[in-house]
């Protein structure tokens, strides 16, 4: 097999992988001991939105011969109203992180089911992290409680919980990994 390569997405049809992978991973897809034990996407992106989060800030994906294995969308705070779903994200960020904090919010990650376990997740992260770390200080997320496998990555990855809220019906812990340490608030 050949080697993981990590770059920022630069074509339609990255975008259009990315989406695939997205939707062979959302829970209505996924049968439900396949969700507890492996995690799940939450949002469903449409070519036009990521497109447009894409020229903002260039997602992170992992590719092994020109095929998209992984995803780390970065979503731009501009884009804060966009996606119904994700608006109280924003919401507790804004009341729970510093106003001088510049973040980019990692509006989801997701690895092929074949290629788990193998560290994409960590270098999707690790990539991302050396290729923003020049403007943004940290990458904030959410997670769905119930989403034992995604908490347990993140924690591993770095992230540390800030927050958790109740939104839709659904628990979130709001995380954020630092990238600049000089702007952790203490």
């Amino acid at each position: 097999m050949s080697s993981v390569i990590y770059k920022r997405a630069e074509t339609t049809e990255e975008l259009k992988q990315i989406l695939n992978l997205q939707n062979r991973n959302f829970p209505d897809s996924v049968a439900e001991e396949e969700r507890i034990l492996e995690g799940f996407v939450t949002v469903r992106h449409n070519l036009e939105i990521l497109t447009e989060m894409n020229k903002r800030c260039a997602h992170i994906i992992a590719v092994i011969d020109e095929r998209v294995v992984a995803y780390a969308l970065s979503m731009h705070p501009s884009f804060k109203n966009d996606i119904e779903i994700l608006k109280p994200m924003f919401i507790q960020i804004e009341d729970t992180v510093d106003k001088d904090l510049s973040y980019i919010a990692m509006g989801q990650i997701c690895i092929d089911k074949n290629f788990r376990k193998q560290g994409i997740f960590k270098g999707l992260y690790n990539f991302m992290g050396i290729e923003l770390r020049p403007e943004y200080d940290a990458v904030i997320t959410e997670v769905d409680s119930e989403n034992h496998r995604s908490m347990n990555a993140h924690v591993g990855a770095g992230f540390k919980c800030i927050s958790n809220y109740m939104a839709d019906g659904h628990d979130w812990n709001l995380l954020i990994k630092y990238w600049n340490i000089n702007k952790i608030n203490t």
